[in-house]
């Protein structure tokens, strides 16, 4: 029989100590939200599950694979994500692998050295943490988690993670996310560059993530958009956003005329977002010219 109902009543923290407590094997599916009209005994307005958002698996209580639905999640966007292939190379091996599982992929990979096990093992490890802490910031979305499915039936790379240590870190982060997301709270402002980058960049060793944000920066390109172009969930480009704005390598334009809420799309929501090539000061086009061609 499965387990179903809503995160605002059963929470994603323990949704997972439940599985891990008593060692089930199956997929945890969360869903979009629906409002029906009505309301429950507690006043909240009553959700039925729309179009699935996310698929968690578990085998003998343990964590082995997450996916989002609208992301890329096969081995080279897994590994592109990583820092392991560039976007260069993920283009050509996406043209060349079509068709190839991501099983027997990682085998060519190895035996081409593109990369080694450990670098597939880690990379998917973090790709799925990634989206389980995701998930563990959702608060009202329907779930339904159905046993003694064969989490093995489909092409995937499974790596078992320990939820006791999800928990604890997810727990950390679920209380740095909120005030992450009151200060960004909108992903449909832009970015820009300080009025100084050259002392604000000058020695500073970033993360592939943040290299790749950074090069997206520009008045032109909403923090969606550049999370769509990079494959990361809300979660995490407010993250990497947050990060980079105290650091004072960023700022985040907010016009006088802009609410701060978060909306469903923007007006610029639609087109993709461009590299930023505008004449700015010089040591912001070596930047982009050195982000360039690391991919």
């Amino acid at each position: 029989m499965p387990i179903q109902g809503n995160l605002r009543d059963f929470s994603t923290t323990q949704l997972l100590n439940l599985i891990n407590l008593s060692g089930r094997t199956g997929i945890l599916r969360v869903f979009e939200g629906m409002p029906t009209g009505e309301r429950d005994s507690n006043g909240n307005e009553k959700l039925q599950a729309g179009k699935e958002r996310a698929q968690v698996l578990f085998r003998a209580g343990k964590l082995v694979y997450a996916s989002v639905v609208g992301q890329m999640n096969d081995l080279i966007a897994v590994l592109n994500k990583g820092g392991k292939l560039t976007e260069n190379q993920a283009k050509v091996l996406r043209e060349r692998a079509k068709g190839t599982g991501d099983k027997a992929l990682a085998m060519r990979l190895i035996g081409a050295n593109y990369v080694t096990r450990n670098d597939i093992v880690a990379c998917v490890q973090q790709y799925v943490l990634d989206i389980v802490y995701g998930v563990m910031v959702w608060n009202r979305e329907p779930f339904r988690f159905d046993e003694n499915v064969n989490v093995d039936a489909a092409d995937r790379i499974l790596v078992p993670i320990d939820i006791q240590n999800v928990i604890i870190e997810g727990t950390r982060r679920l209380k740095q996310m909120d005030e992450i997301a009151k200060h960004i709270d909108n992903l449909d402002l832009c970015l820009r560059f300080p009025a100084n980058p050259k002392e604000k960049y000058e020695g500073v060793n970033l993360s592939v993530e943040e290299w790749r944000v950074v090069q997206y920066v520009n008045p032109k390109n909403t923090i969606r958009q550049i999370a769509k172009a990079h494959n990361m969930s809300e979660s995490e480009i407010r993250r990497i956003v947050y990060g980079l704005e105290q650091a004072g390598l960023v700022e985040i334009v907010r016009p006088a005329t802009t609410t701060r809420k978060d909306t469903a799309a923007g007006t610029t929501g639609g087109r993709p977002p461009r590299p930023n090539t505008q004449p700015q000061k010089q040591v912001v086009n070596r930047l982009i010219d050195k982000l360039r061609s690391m991919g």
